[in-house]
């Protein structure tokens, strides 16, 4: 078997990145302190048209300080989709709230917003919106369900992070919203997330949840119980880097999805993702396919694409057929299944921001060869 030649995901590290870096090594501010980390917090907020923006260590810790930020509490139920990564409902647990899981839409991947409200009870305090792959969530009418009983929106956009929901940018909706800086990201810092909103208390309050909720005024007394979920200057400078070119990356990664819509062979045994909806315009986070009808199964399709050299990820397995949930007991006897059927036939193919053409050119003509 080939060794890997063509990553799923590889970033792009050839902007101001190393430059930024070494001024912080000069300054000797490589920890939680430095500039950087204010003008990464302030370009962000700018950047997704938001007030505050609080950096943290990464995505899933920036989902459990908007959940604390939000006074979510034991026994409060939170709507959420079952397709997702694991990290989404972890806050959740954590709390000793309960979630409250609903499927997807087979053509977006995303949560269907139809199904919500028949699941809405009067414990239900917030919905958690994670954009899936590449195309955001209907958001209007999620939007009127939350006003209508009152509900808080938290809103997971690290998949998204550029993309716009009509003319308004993923990120900006709800109460608080979060984003990841992993390396497969559209922006890195390697490990990172930031969290933003609009309201004042509640971005004091993850500023003092992020940092062990030191006293301003006398550092060593606490009044809370926080984390210690603080980005560093280092961490901060790359991400300054990377978000100088944030709109060339969104190019490059539409550029990506749109070279697989026209190289990949049209035919019934699997399907392409949306190239757009009415509401918003694939960024392609990932390149998903979804095997409809096939001799092989996907992971004898999977096997074929590494022995070529080629990497691939399968898609998130949903929530409540994760084993160590089964194992706590939650999600007794529930069925959804376009999650089930997502997770079953669905990976994507390599779609970095470091893909070149030729690399490109290679995976379709060995999918092609495979899938037809």
């Amino acid at each position: 078997m080939n060794s890997i030649k063509i990553p799923v995901n590889e970033p792009l590290l050839n902007g101001n990145e190393r430059k930024y870096l070494l001024r912080c090594f000069d300054e000797g501010y490589i920890s939680s302190t430095g500039k950087y980390i204010n003008k990464f917090e302030s370009e962000f907020a700018k950047k997704v048209n938001r007030k505050y923006a609080i950096a943290v260590s990464n995505g899933t810790v920036a989902l459990q300080l908007a959940f604390d930020s939000l006074n979510i509490q034991k026994n409060d139920e939170i709507i959420l989709p079952s397709f997702t990564i694991i990290s989404c409902i972890l806050p959740i647990i954590r709390i000793g709230a309960k979630a409250i899981l609903v499927d997807s839409d087979i053509k977006t991947w995303n949560m269907d917003v139809n199904k919500i409200e028949p699941l809405i009870t009067k414990k239900t305090k917030a919905i958690l919106v994670p954009h899936i792959y590449g195309l955001p969530v209907d958001m209007d009418p999620l939007i009127k369900i939350a006003k209508k009983y009152k509900l808080k929106l938290i809103e997971d956009s690290a998949e998204v992070l550029g993309l716009k929901y009509k003319n308004r940018l993923c990120g900006s909706f709800g109460d608080i919203s979060t984003f990841s800086f992993y390396a497969n990201k559209h922006i890195t810092t390697g490990e990172g997330g930031m969290i933003v909103t609009n309201n004042k208390k509640i971005a004091e309050r993850c500023f003092s949840l992020r940092n062990i909720f030191f006293n301003k005024f006398k550092r060593f007394v606490h009044h809370g119980i926080g984390w210690n979920a603080r980005l560093t200057n280092i961490q901060a400078s790359i991400g300054i880097a990377q978000l100088e070119r944030l709109d060339e990356f969104v190019k490059i990664k539409r550029n990506i999805g749109d070279i697989y819509n026209r190289g990949l062979i049209n035919n019934e045994n699997y399907s392409k993702p949306l190239e757009s909806t009415s509401y918003g315009k694939n960024i392609y986070w990932v390149y998903g396919v979804l095997i409809t009808k096939f001799r092989l199964s996907v992971n004898k399709i999977v096997k074929k694409l590494r022995k070529a050299g080629i990497e691939t990820r399968p898609f998130f397995w949903p929530l409540h057929q994760q084993p160590i949930l089964k194992k706590l007991g939650l999600f007794k006897n529930i069925k959804l299944p376009v999650s089930e059927y997502l997770s079953k036939n669905g990976f994507y193919l390599p779609s970095g921001l470091s893909l070149n053409k030729k690399q490109q050119a290679y995976v379709i003509k060995n999918f092609n060869k495979i899938i037809s």
